[in-house]
């Protein structure tokens, strides 16, 4: 389901900021994100690739200021729709653009109205910020949130610890989920710094009620380090590589 922005979404949108056509098509890869206490699959996370099945740098690299909220809304509604059509019953991350969200109550009028015509529950829509746009505007960010929380998404942050977002936005706002980043991930099991940042982290989740995920395990080393930390979300390689246009299964007798 690669596709531009869909037509009939232009009507809903009624913005002169998205109404122009994106010069490049795309479509989706996706990962599972994993409950390894219970062995269930929380979700699937989106990551956008070209059409081709080329890297998601290859759909970034042009993304510009001209097209930039045309795609973060094509992103929602492709995501979404492909979602439906492979009939995912749990939990969809998708990524988005907080700079491009200029007015985060009307951008989310096409995201709901894609999410009703493909009879996918809201409440399993998580949004976390992209890790390909700093962001710079905390406060827009934080309206972006809260405005989000209300509408019954789940938020959540990428690649904490990897400086995108940072400590001042949870001073005003706490998301669902924190996405712990790969790098403190790797080896974890084997470097002692990395162990005391982490363990600093899941204090702050445990005392704010956010649930932590641990992203980019790759190895049952860092599974097992995880586990006895009482970290039950966890996304990687070690589980599945993204399937392109298509939910990979995970094999839940290897944890």
């Amino acid at each position: 389901m690669s596709t531009n922005f869909p037509k009939d979404m232009e009507p809903v949108i009624g913005c002169n900021r998205c109404a122009v056509d994106l010069p490049f098509k795309f479509t989706f890869a996706f990962q599972p994100i994993v409950n390894v206490a219970s062995k269930t699959m929380f979700g699937y996370e989106a990551l956008v690739r070209g059409c081709d099945g080329s890297s998601a740098w290859s759909v970034l690299s042009q993304v510009n200021d001209d097209n930039r909220y045309m795609f973060d809304q094509a992103c929602r509604v492709t995501a979404i729709r492909l979602a439906g059509k492979l009939k995912l019953d749990s939990v969809l991350s998708i990524n988005f653009l907080p700079n491009a969200v200029y007015e985060p109550a009307h951008c989310i009028r096409s995201t709901l109205l894609a999410a009703k015509e493909s009879n996918f529950p809201v409440e399993n829509l998580m949004f976390e910020i992209t890790e390909s746009e700093q962001v710079h505007d905390a406060d827009h960010l934080t309206k972006i949130f809260k405005n989000y929380s209300e509408q019954g998404f789940i938020t959540a942050i990428d690649d904490f610890g990897a400086g995108h977002a940072g400590l001042n936005l949870l001073s005003s706002f706490q998301p669902r989920v924190m996405k712990i980043d790969m790098e403190l991930v790797r080896n974890i099991h084997e470097i002692t710094v990395k162990q005391i940042i982490v363990d600093s982290l899941l204090t702050m989740c445990m005392r704010l009620g956010i649930t932590p995920l641990a992203e980019g395990v790759e190895t049952r080393e860092e599974v097992d380090y995880f586990k006895s930390k009482g970290v039950d979300l966890m996304q990687g390689y070690f589980f599945a590589k993204p399937g392109f246009e298509e939910l990979p299964e995970v094999d839940y007798q290897s944890f």
